[in-house]
């Protein structure tokens, strides 16, 4: 017998005697239909981490229990390396949701042979169904979620006990208990495999291998095959990078075995625990391109890789965003910009070498802040002067013509008030009557002044009368308008004033 037909024969399980003791129990061919290929609907139990779910792996790929050929006149003839090199990457994956143009990266494989796969682990046993990915035309794909399964066959080849801790909790989530110790030997067997990697096998300069070969590739490596149809690929020893998905404190089946080796994990990187990494060049360039398109209004919507670009030589500098504000403000600002980024490399033209020292960046920045400051105050005062102007004594308007046009609308009103008319003086007291009403050109000429008010957000004409002379003179709609105004002028989200 070759060694690799040796070291497959020792992962099949030796047939064990009935409780009768005559007849002998053999174990049933491994094949799990796809109405179980389901979490809610398998028959095995959830694995604690990848590292356990690889012993179990690479105890289906040696057994020989399944066979796709049985169940399927196409895809692959073996549960051969590449299936477990499939099987390695998921082991890594938690939750295990792998895309297949992920697992088409990692393995090199085309996307129909990483779908046989897949189905492969699925009728084994070693997977199901959480979430079953989909496809919608013109949209995304939704990768499937799969449970890390361990079959109930491995369990019965090597002894190994499980308990259901929680009544109340799903038959999958059953823990193990403890392993006979007839499995010992091929626990420790399967937690070595377990703890190498296998990597993708070389091109063969020749399509004969001989035989030494194949033993020496078993000694370093062993290679799933089934007895038929048997494929070498030496191994090379190395740390299992998978992640520990389990939530149970159990520990795996690999530390139950007599002998195993311990369980390899990842190795903690040399960094500060809980340190931030510093950033490079690039990484402040862009850090300093985002905070000034989240500061500058007027950068809002810009691409941050291109003022990244052209921040360039200030990141390079050290220049913080606060710096680069003090600057804009030494170096002017535009009131109505095209083009953000355009603008930036002009206002940034030069800058680190004007402000080439902390101490002028410092001044330029307490210049920025009073003017701030000024500004803030500024709108204070125009507020407080806004709120005394329509709160206090009314003030005349500004322009002399508007104000003759107001004197002359106060006179005929108190004219019209307290001349003196009576019905008794017959023809000659209408026509003074009539003569003190102002003409329709006048009420015109009124009613364009109060509107070209409105437009400024001014009331002064309208209100200077009182709301009944008004009505009339102003008609309704400009009334209307004036009260509007008002009342948003005594709102704080509101602002009136000139372009």
């Amino acid at each position: 017998m070759s060694g690799t037909a040796a070291a497959v024969a020792a992962l099949i399980p030796a047939p064990r005697p009935s409780a009768d003791g005559n007849a002998v129990s053999v174990l049933p061919v491994l094949y799990v239909p796809e109405a179980s290929q389901w979490l809610s609907t398998s028959a095995g139990r959830i694995a604690s981490d990848g590292y356990s779910w690889m012993q179990a792996v690479h105890w289906v790929a040696g057994s020989g229990l399944y066979r796709p050929r049985r169940h399927r006149s196409h895809g692959p003839r073996s549960f051969g390396p590449t299936t477990v090199r499939v099987a390695q990457e998921l082991a890594q994956l938690y939750p295990c949701r792998p895309g297949i143009e992920y697992l088409v990266r990692r393995t090199g494989l085309s996307e129909r042979s990483v779908e046989y796969h897949l189905g492969m682990l699925r009728e084994a046993g070693l997977l199901a169904w959480i979430v079953r990915g989909t496809r919608v035309s013109g949209g995304p794909a939704q990768a499937s979620e799969f449970a890390r399964m361990i079959p109930p066959e491995f369990d019965a080849a090597l002894g190994i006990r499980t308990v259901q801790r929680d009544e109340d909790a799903p038959a999958y989530t059953r823990a193990v208990s403890g392993i006979a110790e007839a499995g010992w030997e091929l626990m420790a067997q399967l937690a070595k495999m377990a703890a190498r990697k296998v990597r993708k096998p070389r091109s063969k300069t020749s399509s004969k291998v001989s035989a030494k070969a194949s033993v020496r590739g078993a000694e370093q490596g062993f290679v799933t095959a089934v007895p038929d149809e048997v494929r070498c690929t030496p191994m090379q020893v190395g740390t299992s990078a998978s992640s520990t998905a389990g939530t149970t404190s159990l520990p795996p089946e690999s530390k139950l075995a007599s002998g195993a080796s311990k369980s390899p994990t990842p190795k903690k990187s040399g960094g500060k625990a809980g340190g931030r990494r510093e950033l490079n060049a690039v990484g402040r360039r862009f850090q300093l391109a985002r905070e000034l398109t989240q500061e500058l209004e007027w950068l809002r919507g810009c691409s941050v890789p291109r003022i990244a670009w052209v921040a360039r030589h200030v990141a390079d500098a050290g220049w913080t965003v606060t710096d680069v504000r003090g600057w804009l403000h030494f170096r002017g600002e535009a009131a109505r910009v095209r083009r953000g980024s355009g603008l930036l490399a002009v206002l940034l033209a030069g800058a680190e070498t004007v402000l080439n020292t902390p101490e002028k960046r410092a001044d330029a920045i307490e210049q920025w802040r009073g003017a701030q400051e000024a500004a803030r105050r500024h709108r204070i005062q125009q507020v407080r002067a806004r709120t005394e102007r329509y709160e206090g004594d009314w003030d005349a308007p500004t322009s002399r013509a508007v104000r003759r046009e107001v004197e002359a609308a106060f006179a005929q009103v108190r004219e019209a008030a307290t001349g003196g008319r009576r019905q008794d003086h017959g023809d000659v007291a209408d026509d003074q009557a009539l003569a003190l009403e102002p003409s329709e050109q006048e009420l015109a000429e009124l009613r364009a002044a109060a509107a070209g008010e409105l437009m400024r957000g001014e009331t002064t004409l309208i209100r200077s009368l009182d709301p009944e002379m008004a009505l009339r003179i102003f008609g309704e709609r400009l009334v209307l308008r004036a009260d509007q105004l008002e009342d948003g002028s005594r709102s704080s989200l509101m602002t009136y004033g000139h372009r």
